[in-house]
């Protein structure tokens, strides 16, 4: 069993930065590619970033290209993803993610294992 936890989200003003990170249990977690999504109130999940498993290639979405960054760290199974100029439309319930089928690192039904979320919510 594959356990994802999230944390670092918060209460931020627009045009700051949060970090937040994913701890995962299970030894394979170096052979995964990771994904973070989020999802804002009243809004469908939407993609942020994925990073292959041996941190080599970098995927983002466009709403965050240029201002967020994820990141791994396989020898503590953990994966980050910092946020810099921050948005009030940033605001959300972020999720990470480990993705096991071949569906397209944006596509969330290629990923199995998910998170239970860390809200971050940016204020203007």
């Amino acid at each position: 069993q594959v356990q994802l936890v999230e944390s670092g989200g918060g209460l931020v003003q627009a045009g700051g930065s949060l970090r937040l990170s994913c701890a995962a249990s299970g030894r394979t977690f170096s052979t995964y590619t990771m994904g973070w999504f989020r999802q804002a109130a009243g809004k469908e999940r939407e993609f942020v970033a994925a990073i292959s498993w041996s941190g080599a290639i970098t995927y983002y979405g466009n709403s965050v290209k240029g201002r967020f960054t994820i990141s791994r760290a396989n020898a503590n199974n953990t994966v980050y993803l910092q946020m810099n100029s921050l948005k009030a439309e940033d605001t959300a319930v972020y999720y990470c993610a480990r993705q096991s089928y071949g569906l397209g690192t944006s596509n969330e039904r290629g990923y199995d294992y998910w998170g239970q979320g860390t809200q971050v919510t940016v204020s203007s």
